[in-house]
């Protein structure tokens, strides 16, 4: 098969890998940077430039789309998805796992666990805010925030105050979510791959950070996962319509809740912690599923 890899840089450690992956598999493999394409949107013949050249003839696009590049992003996505081009996730499940609040209301439609989760325009309506998501300490989140950036634990009252102000008044859009003390900075981090987890993890934030991501200095273990956190996991997954996810986890005594939906997950520290080879499995997945035109959108939203 030929195979383009949408990312920014042919040099990132998952990109790298799902390369070798692919070629040790003996596929044709083309990396390209979606910020360098531009298209021609006809009806009829639909196409996509690179540097002066056509792409066509692609099989399969692997999107790795970074969270700051979403828009254009997912309409090259969307533009291979008009060629016929199989999509190992679509545009429009890459959309809806990066609005945080449309990711969020699209779980809970589903029922899938969640931290409880309050979300307002107006400065006036905080006090009310956090007294619905059970009072301080409240995690605040941004919804464009990626990677830990954005999110404040504020422990206090006035602290969180002071934060959803400050954030409101820039004009930024926030979340407010209920802190889960029992899980003390940790977190699962669940790969999914077609209608299974094929890996998973257990985050531990450094020393006086609560949140747990590796960019932040966390550390990761191999972890063995519940009937009940994989079932969330996969669930999650399918409520995006992604085939490939990292869905983040935290153990709660009410259960497994599911926090984030990651489009793009990094392969290098699961893959290190595990020994797992996502990046075969995910061309495993495009093997057994690649077809000429099939490009649909799953579930609802």
């Amino acid at each position: 098969m030929k195979i383009a890899i949408l990312s920014r840089k042919a040099s990132l450690h998952s990109t790298r890998r799902l390369r070798e992956a692919a070629e040790a598999r003996g596929h044709e493999v083309r990396v390209v940077d979606y910020l360098r394409c531009y298209m021609n949107i006809t009806s009829r013949r639909p196409i996509v430039m690179y540097q002066g050249e056509e792409l066509k003839d692609f099989d399969a696009i692997i999107p790795r789309i970074g969270a700051s590049a979403t828009f254009y992003g997912t309409a090259v996505v969307r533009q291979f998805e008009m060629m016929g081009v199989f999509s190992v996730n679509e545009s429009v499940a890459i959309t809806r796992s990066r609005d945080k609040l449309r990711c969020l209301q699209l779980l809970a439609r589903r029922g899938v666990g969640l931290p409880v989760t309050g979300f307002a325009h107006a400065s006036t309506d905080v006090q009310e805010l956090m007294s619905k998501v059970g009072g301080p300490p409240v995690v605040i989140k941004l919804l464009e925030g990626t990677q830990g950036i954005g999110v404040v634990l504020a422990e206090s009252a006035g602290a969180a105050e002071s934060v959803i102000e400050a954030f409101m008044g820039l004009k930024a859009d926030i979340l407010v979510q209920e802190y889960i003390s029992e899980t003390a900075g940790s977190d699962i981090r669940a790969l999914v791959i077609g209608n299974r987890v094929v890996a998973a993890m257990e985050r531990v934030g450094a020393q006086g950070e609560f949140r747990s991501n590796l960019h932040r200095g966390g550390t990761g273990k191999a972890v063995t996962i519940t009937p009940a956190e994989r079932s969330a996991a996969v669930r999650a997954a399918r409520a995006m319509g992604l085939n490939v996810a990292g869905i983040d986890l935290l153990r709660a005594k009410q259960g497994p809740l599911v926090i984030e939906v990651n489009s793009s997950p990094g392969l290098e520290g699961i893959e290190q912690v595990t020994g797992t080879d996502i990046a075969g499995k995910m061309i495993e997945f495009i093997e057994r599923n690649c077809r000429p035109g099939k490009t649909r959108t799953r579930g609802k939203g």
